[in-house]
């Protein structure tokens, strides 16, 4: 079986003052070097066991994809080791081995001997590349005239035609159309069944946090966390649109409306709360509260419910943006919405200024646990800017309730059932 182990890893590139430099260091071989390094990567070091699935998540140019090169053989490391046992599949960089001159075919022939197979375990193959790659008689075209998303059917199909030992992806599924997506991860997921090892780059921390059981952060060419997928992906957005700054992180306890006891349980306490933002607003509270405005974590199926937060502005501003978020207990989000997506009026706030905000939701949940994320936000010129934010702050039990039909899944959908028999 497939399993990948990375020791110490590293990647620098020499940097010359001017191009006269390279020639004359190789006119001069064994005086003073006259270039400087350049680590993209540093120290690295992971284990991936056999059948585990592991993202890898970090902001362009952090090195992700270098270590993914570094991985599959196609860049030798300035230091450390990489150890393999088992076939490798890859999906690199868009079209990476593919000559645009031949035939979606001929590339597939040269692509699949790269990774291993014979002239005829290829033959044998065409039919299944074909059949999945579905791009009807574009196959017998040059690659030069694919459009990207055809180049991603094509390599996809050829890199998992046969179930490898290790199934290592780049971003490249973010290409492909909506469709055919869905058929690339169902057969990711079939692979991972069957025990196939899963590395995969990915912008798309919700994609991360459903395929993948371990995560890597990679942040300035270094392996700032590993582990659970779910908690480096919370670190990884803190990263993103979180402020470093220490803000005040009070909590008005006392201005939280009352206890619907009957429907309220202790025991369900979110200890493993994240808080950050730049300090210009401060989310002091927030709750779960029923259509009576009375706090409750615990409700039935099918009957609505409020998540509301109380913001204090530190500073002020102009156009403020509010927003939730609902997710599962593996933090796949569910259902998250923002004041502009309602089309809401927000006034500006200002210094001082207090403000409830509640979001009033219907329930079509199934029954279960589900986590709760609140924010206030900014747009600006370089991107989203938290002023505070609140990550898995509120727990939420659902349960069954007399109309539930549900079986499995998360949402629960009110079938109704009818029969008719047919002469």
């Amino acid at each position: 079986m497939g399993a990948i182990y990375v020791s110490n890893l590293g990647k620098a590139y020499k940097q010359y003052p001017t191009r006269w430099s390279r020639l004359a260091e190789w006119l001069t071989p064994g005086h003073k070097p006259r270039h400087t390094l350049k680590w993209v990567l540093q120290d690295i070091s992971f284990t991936v066991n056999s059948g585990e699935a592991v993202g890898i998540v970090g902001i362009n140019g952090a090195g992700k994809s270098t270590l993914l090169k570094m991985i599959t053989g196609t860049t030798q490391p300035t230091s450390g080791s990489v150890h393999i046992t088992g076939r490798v599949a890859a999906l690199l960089e868009l079209g990476m081995g593919f000559h645009p001159d031949f035939t979606g075919r001929q590339n597939a022939f040269m692509a699949g001997q790269l990774l291993g197979y014979s002239a005829e375990e290829i033959t044998a193959l065409m039919h299944e590349i074909e059949a999945f790659a579905d791009i009807g008689d574009y196959i017998d075209q040059p690659v030069r005239v694919y459009s990207s998303g055809m180049q991603v059917r094509l390599a996809f199909a050829v890199a998992t035609a046969h179930r490898p030992d290790i199934l290592i992806i780049d971003e490249a599924l973010s290409v492909g159309d909506a469709a055919f997506q869905r058929k690339c991860f169902q057969r990711i997921e079939t692979y991972r069944a069957a025990g196939t090892t899963l590395l995969f780059v990915s912008h798309s921390i919700e994609t991360v946090k459903t395929l993948c059981d371990s995560a890597l952060f990679i942040k300035d060419g270094r392996l700032a966390n590993f582990g659970v997928a779910k908690l480096v992906c919370d670190e990884y957005e803190k990263y993103l649109f979180g402020d470093q700054r220490k803000h005040s992180k009070a909590r008005q306890d006392a201005a939280i409306p009352t206890l619907e006891t009957s429907k309220f349980d202790p025991s369900l306490v979110a200890s493993c709360e994240m808080s950050y933002g730049n300090g210009k607003a401060d989310i002091e509270s927030c709750w779960l509260a029923d259509a009576a405005g009375r706090r409750i974590n615990v409700v039935e199926a099918g009957t609505p419910f409020r998540w509301c937060y109380r913001v204090k502005f530190n500073e002020d501003i102009d156009k403020p943006i509010f927003a939730m978020m609902l997710k599962t207990r593996e933090g796949v989000a569910l259902y998250g919405v923002d004041s502009t997506q309602l089309d809401m009026e927000i006034s500006p706030g200002r210094v001082g200024d207090n403000v409830e905000v509640q979001f009033a939701l219907t329930n079509t949940l199934a029954p279960g646990v589900y986590y709760l994320n609140c924010g206030v936000r900014i747009h600006t010129n370089n991107g989203v800017e938290f002023l505070s934010r609140r990550i898995d702050s509120a727990i939420l039990r659902v349960t069954a309730g007399p109309q539930s039909t549900v079986a499995a899944g998360l949402i629960e959908m009110g079938a109704a059932m009818s029969l008719s028999r047919t002469v």
